[in-house]
């Protein structure tokens, strides 16, 4: 097919005879620095067969038609206004392009560019704009996404409920004779685990997509993924919605002492790295490890294995009971602490002295813990490592050492303020460099997909989210090592990444998609085609496409086929 100009200068496609995606797709893969993964593509994918073909020639005179037309469509949309989320139309200086150094800023911070966020970015402008979102954004979801996570939120009930009712449920099963019926209990309680870990993805990625506070948004992602739980271990599908929701999202730009005691207290963690399992006597050292390493300095911190064992032994106690209060020795009833299903029991807790990184460990009972925390949070070492790891979070593989070193001093100065190490890194000059492209990790690559794609429209059915970042590597809860999904861009290169993201760039891109289907699975009252070409693409996106990206697009054979290459393009697949 090929495109023609027609009316007021509408683009409109027309049978040609002759598939050009393949060559199209050829541009858009060598556009960037050919980095050795996405060259492999061609060679290796099945997505990327057709890319062996010889390039389409398109002869000079189709080709001079072909950018008449897209002058005219950018003509046209340079006078229409598109409805917004608001219903209100803008006015026509709002249609300026952003800079280029806006539009990456603005994209770095969010998961992905829609016509709210923009609007909103330009009537504040980037410093108010950065304050606002580092004070925990605008409120305010969009009615019918509102109306969805208050749905999901009734379901929720506290971790020593749903624990409580979780131990009666196996009881029962556990006293039923062998057989069918058994079996098929056994199996209704797995399924509700799994609607529940279901439930609290769904709650994750529709504020992630919906929200205005974009910034926060980013931030509990990023913390979920260093503080990282495995859904599958233990009781933890019934347990995630509640991590995040009060684990997690009120500390993700508050203090960073205060996130570790959250997460720390949290019968998620507790059930995932094994602390549930340490008592003086039955010294486990997993989470004391992994606290340390992973969690607060990193694998160079500075400590020794004799501090992870220090650290071990003030935890013992530290654990989860969702029962009725233990008998205690009358001395220790007073340091007993029982918050929901969190429990600190004395009567599982070494009270021997004990010296961490060269200071001894005061208090008693779980001030032990409190004080413990506290020393690791003040390390230089931590400051260090929370800082690089927020740098190559949003910038990529190799933040300067210099940038480095300004968060990490604000961090200790500020007492853990993530907001103010933040606003360190986000008011940076190389955070908007567009000379440092940043490779999209799976998550931000489909939300940022689907936030210019359907640019508000409400999402019903969030399966097919979960599906593409399952098939990509990185569902929410979905990491079983406790290191969290890696943050540089070596770990989602490979051909078969690569592929399975031209596969999701042509089923949004084609409307074959079902996140507009009911989720119980009635008759879907809506298509899922989106309508790319749409003002906030020629104010955020055509500006700034290259030129292999523009012959490519040029080329599509048909709506279906623009929209692909442009899900697919190197501009979506970096900010």
């Amino acid at each position: 097919m090929r495109k023609r100009a027609t009316g007021a200068g509408r683009a409109v496609f027309a049978p040609r005879g002759r598939h050009v995606g393949a060559a199209a797709a050829h541009r858009i893969a060598g556009q960037r620095r050919r980095r050795p993964a996405v060259a492999a593509v061609r060679a290796t994918t099945t997505a990327t067969v057709c890319l062996r073909q010889p390039r389409f020639r398109v002869p000079a005179l189709q080709l001079r038609r072909m950018a008449t037309a897209l002058g005219a469509a950018l003509a046209l949309a340079a006078c229409a206004a598109p409805p917004s989320r608001s219903g209100s139309a803008t006015s026509a200086d709002a249609l300026a392009p952003l800079r280029r150094d806006d539009a990456l800023w603005l994209e770095r911070t969010s998961f992905g560019l829609d016509s709210t966020t923009v609007a909103h970015y330009r009537r504040l402008g980037r410093e108010r704009y950065l304050e606002e979102q580092l004070q925990g954004g605008p409120e305010g979801l969009p009615a019918p996404i509102a109306a969805q996570i208050r749905d999901l939120m009734a379901q929720q009930a506290d971790p020593e409920q749903r624990l409580k009712a979780l131990q009666e449920r196996r009881k029962t099963i556990n006293a039923m004779g062998d057989g069918p019926e058994k079996e098929q209990a056994r199996k209704a309680l797995n399924d509700e685990g799994g609607q529940f870990a279901y439930q609290a993805m769904r709650l994750e990625l529709l504020r992630a997509v919906y929200s205005p506070a974009q910034l926060h948004e980013q931030m509990v992602w990023f913390w979920l993924n260093h503080f990282s739980v495995f859904q599958y271990k233990a009781d933890l599908r019934w347990l995630i919605a509640d991590y995040e929701e009060h684990a997690i999202r009120p500390h993700a730009l508050g203090r960073f002492r205060d996130l570790v005691l959250a997460t720390l207290e949290h019968p998620a963690m507790l059930q995932y790295l094994d602390n549930s399992q340490n008592a003086v006597g039955h010294i486990n050292e997993n989470y004391a490890r992994e606290l340390m390493e992973l969690h607060t300095l990193g694998v160079s911190g500075g400590y020794s294995q004799q501090d992870v064992q220090q650290l071990a032994r003030v935890l013992t106690g530290v654990g989860v009971d969702a029962g009725a209060a233990p008998q205690l020795k009358p001395e220790w009833r007073e340091l007993y602490v029982r918050r929901g299903a969190f429990e600190f029991n004395p009567a599982r807790h070494d009270f021997a002295p004990k010296v961490l990184f060269g200071h001894p460990v005061s208090g008693r009972g779980f001030a032990e813990v409190e004080h413990a925390v506290t020393l690791i949070v003040q390390q230089k070492a931590c400051a260090r490592f929370v800082a690089r790891q927020l740098a190559t979070y949003f910038l990529g593989d190799a933040p300067s050492a210099r940038l480095v070193d300004s968060m990490a001093a604000t961090f200790q100065r500020s007492d853990g303020d993530i907001a103010a190490t933040l606003h360190v890194l986000l008011r940076a000059d190389e955070f908007a460099a567009a000379r440092a492209a940043k490779f999209k990790d799976p998550i931000h690559y489909v939300l940022s997909s689907v936030r210019l794609a359907y640019d508000g429209r409400t999402i019903s059915n969030s399966r097919p989210l979960l599906d593409w970042l399952n098939a990509l590597g990185e569902a929410p809860f979905g990491r079983q090592t406790p290191d969290g999904y890696p943050l540089t861009a070596a770990s989602w290169e490979s051909p078969g990444q690569m592929s399975r993201r031209f596969e999701i760039a042509r089923a949004i891109g084609t409307g074959n998609v079902h996140l507009f289907d009911p989720e119980e699975g009635a008759t879907a009252t809506a298509t899922g085609f989106p309508q790319l070409s749409n003002r906030l693409y020629y104010e955020a996106i055509e500006p700034f496409l290259g030129a292999n990206t523009r012959t490519a697009l040029n080329q599509a054979s048909s709506p279906q086929e623009w929209n692909t290459f442009l899900l697919a393009s190197p501009e979506m697949n970096y900010e």
